[in-house]
């Protein structure tokens, strides 16, 4: 059954409260982690197309959240983002990740970002280590509006 992940508070690709967020929804089905979006200015970097650090942060967010979701704390160490064909805005695009391998303290994933036709404009992969030490004494100050 598909289900809606909570929002990320003030994450730059998908947080509510912060005002520049690229503003995704995440959903998993079966450990597929998908979001639909239309970019818009805010993500151009060529003249019509998505700025390629925009699709980069999408595909971070997708390849990390999915490992996240597993319920693995983990932070990232290698992210490998190839771009096959500029990523129009004002175009519905299609987001997925999914874990690939799960080692004793590595976890690899995968992700791409696809036009309405399937199209892949963006793929990647990550690295993810297993460090919930790292995620001990993190508090998240929900108060903040800047």
């Amino acid at each position: 059954m598909k289900r809606q992940l909570p929002y990320h508070g003030w994450c730059f690709v998908c947080g509510k409260d912060n005002p520049h967020s690229i503003g995704l929804t995440w959903f998993i089905e079966d450990g597929i982690l998908t979001s639909e979006i239309i970019l818009n200015e805010a993500q151009q970097g060529p003249p019509g197309y998505a700025h390629g650090g925009a699709s980069a942060a999408i595909l971070d967010e997708a390849m990390g959240l999915v490992v996240w979701a597993a319920g693995h704390k983990v932070a990232a160490v290698n992210l490998d983002i190839n771009y096959h064909k500029p990523l129009p805005l004002h175009q519905k695009i299609l987001i997925e990740a999914r874990i690939a391998q799960i080692d004793e303290r590595k976890i690899f994933s995968v992700g791409e970002i696809r036009t309405a036709d399937s199209t892949v404009t963006v793929s990647g992969s990550g690295i993810y280590v297993i460090a919930p030490q790292l995620f001990e004494n993190v508090k998240i100050d929900r108060s903040r509006k800047e």
